[in-house]
């Protein structure tokens, strides 16, 4: 009982911040578009993947080991593994993110246009890269208190870092149309720096106010070499599949809008495409999915822990709680969506394309919202080369799409190799944890 209080509990605090933050990101798109144009929204978006890979090498596996670690020490009740593992794992993904920062501004031109085929974003990724080391720091102390189960704190962190995000945006968007000053997208990624700035201070406050944790003294040097080797154990082959991923991620990314050229669209009309499907109708899709992304995040360290306490029934009975929750959501979801999609183009995006495209992606729901949870499962069993696995295959399925459907049937080919590769994602993890829990 007292696990699932503390589930629904901390599902119930990242859920409203989740929807709030999406809420005002949904409509800050509807700002971006209006303001700046579809081709501008898809060079944005196109620039991004830059900035998901680098984050994923400094931070995307440390985050999850320290959530992790964080869970099974607190569990045990030992404090010096949990201090030495958060500022061990911290100290590593500064050092990682600084360097980072320093090789993108170093190569912004470079990997423009080698890698993203696009040389007008090599702005976009001079900016982007500042916002590294703060989005890290945020990174690693969110999955500290998601270890602990404390959501009230990365729940407000998220909640100040969409604001600041989008009221930075705005008021030097208007600040400079008063001056008569031209201003292009490159304000939407200024507003990524100044968001994870805020949230990253935020954090950084709240952690030097814990008695325990306040500074990373008291704890020896064996202890903290003993909590790099945990995360190190943790993060090494999650970050390399993190890492993985976001590069195949960048390939489908740098690849949609030339394979939308082979369809017989222009560069500017394939951008254009892009931009709709990835500003407008996926976030679109993905707004509902906040309830399940906050049970998936809290699925981790209760999984951890129950791991710790041996207890397979336990095991059982709470994730087939959280599979028929999250199921029935995207299920009831899908349907809202299907009836509602062509008039929420129209209305918020007077996009007719956009509703087209909200119609075929309600369809992967269902599996979309259920997946997020069952990869936090397999996460917190520790099973992090098998969720790898499973995402890559879906990914390729995707990329598949890309490369074999799109030159025939244009953007509708892509959106049903989303729907295929949801699908099978969906397969695989439940095939994988049914065999699993058998073979205990």
């Amino acid at each position: 009982m007292i696990q699932k209080n503390t589930i629904i509990k901390g599902a119930f605090i990242l859920t409203l911040a989740g929807f709030a933050t999406r809420f005002m990101g949904f409509f800050y798109r509807i700002f971006l578009s209006r303001t700046f144009g579809e081709e501008s929204v898809g060079l944005y978006q196109l620039a991004f993947p830059v900035y998901a890979l680098c984050f994923s090498i400094c931070a995307a596996g440390i985050e999850t080991a320290i959530a992790r670690s964080t869970a099974a020490s607190r569990s045990l009740k030992d404090p010096v593994r949990t201090k030495a593992g958060l500022y061990s794992g911290f100290t590593l993904a500064i050092l990682l993110s600084f360097a980072l920062m320093l090789f993108v501004q170093k190569e912004a031109a470079f990997l423009s246009l080698r890698f993203l085929g696009e040389p007008r974003c090599a702005p976009l990724l001079v900016i982007l890269s500042l916002a590294l080391p703060f989005s890290v720091m945020h990174s690693c102390i969110y999955g500290y208190y998601i270890g602990l189960k404390r959501t009230k704190i990365p729940a407000i962190s998220q909640l100040l870092e969409q604001t600041v995000r989008v009221g930075a945006v705005i008021f030097l968007y208007y600040f400079f149309v008063n001056r008569s000053v031209r201003t292009g997208i490159a304000l939407a990624a200024a507003g990524i720096v100044a968001g994870e700035a805020a949230s990253a201070l935020y954090c950084l406050g709240k952690l030097r106010k814990e008695q325990d944790m306040a500074a990373p003294g008291n704890v020896t040097l064996g202890a903290y070499k003993k909590g790099l080797g945990e995360i190190l154990s943790l993060a090494v082959p999650l970050t390399g599949s993190r890492v993985l991923l976001n590069l195949l991620q960048s390939v489908e990314a740098v690849s949609i809008p030339l394979k939308l050229q082979a369809f017989g669209l222009s560069s500017g009309e394939s951008l254009s495409t892009y931009g709709v499907l990835t500003g407008m109708a996926l976030p679109c899709v993905l707004f509902p999915s906040a309830m399940t992304n906050s049970i998936a995040t809290m699925m981790l360290p209760t999984v951890a822990e129950i791991q710790v306490s041996g207890s397979t029934s336990a095991m059982k009975k709470v994730i087939r709680k959280v599979f028929f929750c999250c199921f029935s959501l995207g299920l009831l979801f899908c349907l809202a969506l299907v009836v509602t999609g062509n008039f929420i183009g129209r209305l918020l995006f007077h996009s007719a394309a956009a509703g087209h495209f909200i119609i075929t992606l309600a369809w992967m729901c269902p599996f979309l919202y259920t997946n997020s949870c069952l990869l936090g499962i397999l996460n917190g069993l520790g099973k992090t080369n098998m969720s790898f696995a499973i995402n890559v295959t879906g990914l390729l399925l995707r990329i598949g799409s890309v490369f074999l459907l799109i030159p025939v049937f244009g953007i509708q080919g892509y959106l049903w190799g989303l729907l295929a590769s949801q699908m099978a994602v969906f397969a695989l993890c439940l095939a994988y944890l049914r065999f699993f829990f058998f073979t205990l």
